[in-house]
């Protein structure tokens, strides 16, 4: 069963950089969709953005599977 709860990990870097990922891949196909450009630049673009997403979703995955870290206790 997958834990929903252990993808917010904000003490963990793949939790930003999963965040980081997917914006970019988000902000890279909206520019493919949204400017006329070559077919060569569409398609690096495009490359970018599909190489990020699947970049973010790895990340994803690993904090899926990974136990959150316990607080640590105040002193």
């Amino acid at each position: 069963m997958i834990h929903w709860r252990r993808l917010i990990q904000p003490r963990k870097l793949a939790f930003w950089l999963m965040l980081a990922l997917n914006a970019l891949s988000t902000a890279l196909m909206w520019i493919v969709q949204r400017y006329p450009l070559t077919p060569l630049a569409s398609l690096v673009i495009g490359v970018f953005a599909l190489g990020n997403a699947w970049l973010g979703l790895r990340l994803a995955w690993r904090l899926l599977s990974t136990p959150p870290e316990p607080p640590k206790p105040s002193a």
